[in-house]
């Protein structure tokens, strides 16, 4: 049993994200301990990228302040490495294709698998193409997550039969971004998802509250929760590792109700 996959077992899940390098390494480095003794179960790293298509202001925002202080990818794959001498906990990269294919296929997985990664998100890669990378992640071992969304109709049971990992269920439409409500029906994708497969289906893109998390959390097998968080960290900058963990603490209460 893979590390995401016990990430599930007998519990809802509660995936939180931060963007690699904001504000600095060590920060980062912080932040990933600071969840998880909060109760986060999974943690997503976001390698900063110049032009971060699926993100809101806030998380934009986070990747133009790593990239100016210097973050790469090789700088976190370094990190990771220090992290798994101090975590076994579940750690995903969502990235870009463009980055990754600048860097090279084989050779980005291959890290992925040497420093610790357990998964990848590409959130600018379709369904239709997953192969550009599917080669490479089963070769090393990474699961790839997919994503759902609201308007995915008929392809989200085709996108479900062939998921691994979790499913990545987008909540609203647009960007990333902390919402006042979710719009979107989230049961009903959940619903129709497990017909086709028992893999469990984490809820993403809006949720910011330990209240949303917990009427999430009735129907969903996990909760994502990123911008709200990477908003503390713009906020208190080196010193965010106590207001996240307070912050995290209360969405794993949400999650599980």
């Amino acid at each position: 049993m893979n590390r995401i996959t016990e990430a599930f077992k007998n519990t809802k899940a509660l995936i939180t994200f931060i963007t690699g390098g904001d504000p600095d390494m060590e920060t980062t480095e912080k932040l990933v301990l600071a969840m998880e003794e909060a109760g986060a179960d999974i943690v997503e790293i976001g390698i900063p990228f110049s032009d971060p298509a699926a993100e809101g202001p806030v998380i934009q925002a986070s990747s133009g302040r790593a990239l100016a202080g210097g973050c790469t990818a090789d700088k976190l794959f370094e990190s990771v490495i220090r992290l798994r001498q101090k975590t076994d906990i579940p750690l995903l990269f969502m990235t870009y294709a463009n980055p990754v294919y600048v860097y090279g296929k084989d050779r980005f997985m291959q890290n992925c698998k040497e420093s610790g990664i357990d998964g990848i998100i590409f959130p600018d890669i379709p369904f239709e193409e997953k192969d550009e990378f599917k080669a490479e992640c089963q070769k090393y071992g990474i699961s790839q997550i997919p994503l759902i969304a609201p308007t995915s109709g008929e392809r989200a049971a085709k996108i479900a039969a062939e998921a691994e990992g979790f499913i990545y269920c987008v909540s609203s439409l647009g960007v990333t971004g902390i919402r006042s409500e979710i719009r979107t029906d989230a049961a009903e994708l959940i619903k129709s998802v497990k017909k086709t497969t028992d893999i469990p289906c984490a809820v993403g893109f809006g949720i910011s509250t330990p209240e949303q998390a917990r009427e999430v959390a009735k129907t969903a097998d996990g909760v994502i929760v990123g911008s709200a968080i990477v908003k503390l960290a713009a906020e208190f900058g080196r010193d965010c590792a106590e207001p996240v963990k307070r912050f995290v603490r209360e969405l794993k209460a949400g999650v599980l109700g």
